[in-house]
């Protein structure tokens, strides 16, 4: 009877360890919490508030719209500008100040203005008055134009390099050499400082893969991910020059 239960106890382990091995695993990471963690650990979606496009655009999210505001505001639009050289309150969704790779390519360009993009309740239920209290804070710092962003890193592990699976103990097994894909999308919405419009636009995605692994799979992880936000950020700070100043 011990050796019969002895004996399921171990083919289920070892069926787990199966699954682990053979199965894919896919997540999602916000840009402004990007440390490596775990997948499956209880921390790995543990970060600041985000922001969402109703605090930063000032829309309701609940209450009565009129067909006069809206054929007021269609009335109203205009097209959103960036002036090269010009200042510009930055702002990452979710962390106390832009990534300084996205600083730094954006102030090739305008003359960035840090602010902080943690959100909290007050900004959550202050709706409208969030947003207008965000382009008062930039009129203050001589910008034009409020520039928020999110982005997110998606990843994914797929099968085996090798077709064979050894058995091994659980206490300090490891898996033999993976591949992990990782791909970084970002989104981002101008507003003009004076008027309140605005727009949202979403870069080139960027996707990378390498070999890796468990000993270094943390070091490879961060690595992807610092290449592919310097690659992202660079491209969508010439986006924003290329699109919105002309």
């Amino acid at each position: 009877m011990k050796n019969s239960f002895r004996h399921g106890w171990l083919l289920a382990i070892s069926c787990g360890v199966v699954a682990v091995a053979l199965s894919g695993c896919t997540r999602t990471r916000s840009i402004s919490n990007s440390g490596y963690t775990e997948p499956g650990s209880r921390g790995a979606h543990v970060h600041a508030p985000e922001l969402s496009e109703f605090d930063v655009l000032g829309l309701q999210r609940s209450g009565a719209v009129t067909d006069q505001e809206i054929q007021q505001a269609l009335d109203a639009a205009a097209r959103v500008r960036v002036r090269k050289g010009s200042s510009v309150l930055v702002i990452q969704s979710g962390a106390y100040q832009p990534d300084s790779p996205m600083a730094q390519a954006l102030a090739k360009h305008v003359n960035v203005v840090p602010f902080n993009g943690q959100s909290d309740s007050v900004a959550r239920d202050a709706g409208s008055s969030y947003a207008k209290a965000l382009r008062l804070a930039a009129a203050r710092a001589g910008c034009e134009t409020v520039l928020c962003y999110w982005g997110t890193l998606e990843s994914a592990r797929r099968n085996l390099e090798t077709k064979s699976v050894s058995w091994v103990p659980v206490v300090g097994w490891m898996l033999p050499d993976e591949k992990h894909y990782m791909r970084i999308r970002l989104k981002m919405a101008l507003v003009d400082v004076r008027s309140g419009n605005w727009t949202m636009f979403s870069p080139e995605a960027f996707d990378s893969k390498s070999l890796s692994s468990m000993f270094n799979k943390e070091a490879s992880d961060q690595g992807q991910v610092e290449k592919l936000k310097r690659l992202a950020y660079e491209t969508a700070a010439a986006d924003v020059i290329k699109i919105y100043s002309n």
